[in-house]
């Protein structure tokens, strides 16, 4: 697993699933790996890499032993899809402060905006290879 890249994200929350069935669905290297925030595997990565266990309203890439969360993550993610998605590392160069404001408010609101499951995201027979 050391050479796929792992995507953390909120297994309950509508918006999150969105973005794991869109980066699935464009990553035809099959470069990532998928892990909600409240499984077992996924807390432990978390507390791994420093990042902050109590809150889940971040997807969190795991690359290269680095872990990066929020717009970092979302944009180092994009770099890696197909199509034009690579080019939207071009807001790289806005501070991850400013990045930040735009995610932390959809982050906000996204159980509101998309809803929410009560159990997390399982995957599609096609898809259990991809996931932690």
């Amino acid at each position: 697993m050391d050479q796929h890249a792992i995507i953390l994200f909120d297994g309950q929350c509508n918006l999150c699933n969105g973005a794991v069935d869109f980066v699935i669905s464009r990553d035809k290297k099959k470069h990532f790996r998928y892990g909600s925030l409240q499984s077992e595997k996924g807390r432990s990565l978390v507390k791994q890499y420093g990042m902050d266990t109590g809150k889940m309203d971040t997807m969190i890439l795991i690359s290269g032993n680095k872990a990066y969360s929020r717009s970092t993550a979302a944009l180092r993610i994009a770099k890696e899809l197909g199509g034009a998605w690579p080019a939207m590392s071009v807001f790289m160069i806005v501070p991850a402060p400013i990045r930040d404001l735009v995610y932390n408010w959809i982050g906000a609101n996204r159980y509101r905006w998309f809803g929410k499951q009560d159990t997390c995201r399982l995957p599609t027979p096609a898809e259990q290879g991809l996931f932690l």
